[in-house]
């Protein structure tokens, strides 16, 4: 298993390499956003957000656009404006200094697990009809008409969950767990943040309601 670490801070990137040496993973650590671009395709990428040479949340949304690899970005504690901007833009976890090696390596198990969970089903659907949306299941694309509409890896997934039961509520419980992972340590803002961003792409195409106290619902077409 390999790991792009982007961090520019050596004694923080030095321990976290060593930690993730110890536990098996294959360690690539580069300093700068350039260099995270140009580096080698990883099966997870830990992404320091607080780089010297390019706005890390600009790197983030980069390589969410060429890959699906997962990404986990890593924040200051502080940072909550930060953390709510880098999962918009495709980052799939988040891990606030200080950690400890175990809090990551737990982080990283948790995105592998959900995206091995995310591989199409050959008895999937092929394609599911909304209204004006049609949602494929198998090649993990929405078009709205003949036009389609980019999400990113959990975006995708949350439409496909609350699709499966158009007008049924999900609780934010059920949603959280189903679509991030039964072990989440995230804020629940995060869902908030994604059911935000279905709403803007979208527009009137499809309405996702918010039931109050409880959760969400897409209505019916």
């Amino acid at each position: 298993m390999r790991v792009l670490l982007v961090e520019d801070d050596d004694p923080i990137a030095l321990s976290l390499t060593q930690g993730l040496l110890r536990h098996g993973y294959e360690v690539d650590r580069v300093g700068t956003g350039a260099a995270a671009l140009a580096a080698a395709p990883a099966d997870v990428v830990l992404l320091d957000l607080g780089l010297p040479d390019v706005d890390g949340l600009d790197v983030c949304r980069e390589l969410r656009a060429r890959t699906d690899v997962p990404i986990i970005v890593i924040t200051a504690r502080a940072d909550e404006v930060d953390t709510v901007a880098g999962l918009e833009v495709g980052a799939d976890d988040y891990v606030a200094k200080p950690f400890g090696v175990r809090e990551v390596i737990a982080r990283i198990r948790a995105v592998l697990r959900r995206t091995r969970r995310e591989q199409p089903d050959d008895t999937t659907p092929e394609a599911q009809r909304l209204g004006t949306v049609a949602l494929d299941r198998r090649a993990r694309r929405v078009h709205v008409a003949d036009e389609e509409v980019a999400l990113t890896p959990k975006e995708f997934d949350l439409l496909a969950l609350l699709a499966e039961s158009p007008g049924a509520v999900f609780t934010r419980e059920h949603l959280i767990e189903a679509v991030w992972d039964e072990q989440w340590f995230g804020s629940t803002r995060t869902l908030d943040v994604h059911v935000s961003a279905l709403r803007r792409k979208f527009g009137a195409a499809i309405t996702v309601s918010t039931v109050r106290g409880v959760g969400f619902r897409l209505e019916r077409p």
